[in-house]
């Protein structure tokens, strides 16, 4: 079944750009001779793949691109990319499931989470996207600052979530549950079984209800982590630097204004 649905303190353009990309992702998805067409796996959807579309989405290759949801393998062949789905990782033909027995692809730069097809598409294309949003040349310092902190602080969690990654390695068990992370809110946006409407067309609706809260979310951090992290971690390091001005001992920094140092 087929589902066709100083310079740190640069003030960004962010908020239209944002609203622009966010109007052109969540467009619907008309099949045209055109339009490029990204493949994913059709039934219950999680967060990994609904993040992953929306990624390929913002770049220049597949901006606009139709969403087919298909477990087909023949139509998944002749898809121009396909993620989460068709047993293979092979970025030359944008190629980004991660269920292969010998797959064991991490981000790289010290990071040891097994990647799902959000963490792959990011990968590859996660420069790029930040650069778009940003409006900066890919080559910019802003740019490959942000792509691990984005990773870390909001793309690995989807990966080790997907991948049954615990955070932590207890032997116990946890005392309370957390159901409002954003894998648990993208599930709970899959039809429900007492839901009258079991149709393919329902579940697109849903998995682009899906794409959009897990957009909406990576687009949220990627304005924060430009507009607040950066400046305030050029801050750290600059009164870093001038630590010995404070102390000779070299121990001590004084911050010169209040800002956020994680």
């Amino acid at each position: 079944m087929v589902k066709v649905a100083k310079a740190w303190h640069k003030k960004f353009p962010l908020h239209k750009p944002l609203l622009m990309t966010f109007h052109t992702i969540l467009s619907p998805s008309f099949s045209t001779s055109s339009a490029k067409r990204v493949g994913t796996h059709s039934g219950t959807f999680h967060c990994d793949e609904a993040l992953a579309c929306f990624i390929l989405r913002l770049s220049k290759l597949f901006s606009g691109a139709d969403i087919v949801r298909t477990r087909d393998p023949k139509l998944l062949e002749s898809l121009d990319a396909v993620v989460d789905v068709g047993g293979a990782y092979d970025p030359l033909r944008h190629r980004y499931d991660h269920h292969q027995k010998d797959f064991h692809q991490v981000f790289g730069q010290g990071f040891a989470t097994k990647l799902s097809s959000a963490g792959l598409v990011y990968k590859h294309f996660g420069l790029e996207i930040i650069a778009n949003v940003l409006r900066l040349d890919e080559d910019h310092p802003h740019v490959h600052q942000l792509y691990p902190a984005i990773y870390r602080n909001f793309i690995e969690s989807v990966d080790a979530v997907d991948n049954g990654v615990n955070q932590y390695d207890l032997d116990e068990s946890p005392k309370y549950v957390i159901n409002t992370g954003l894998g648990s809110r993208i599930k709970r946006l899959n039809l429900d079984w007492t839901d009258s409407d079991q149709s393919s067309d329902a579940e697109n609706e849903a998995f682009h209800r899906a794409m959009a809260l897990a957009g909406g979310e990576f687009l949220e951090n990627v304005n924060y982590y430009a507009k607040s992290w950066l400046p305030a971690r050029s801050i750290v390091m600059e009164c870093l630097a001038a630590r010995e001005t404070i102390d000779s001992s070299g121990e001590i920094i004084k911050l010169n204004r209040s800002c956020p140092v994680s």
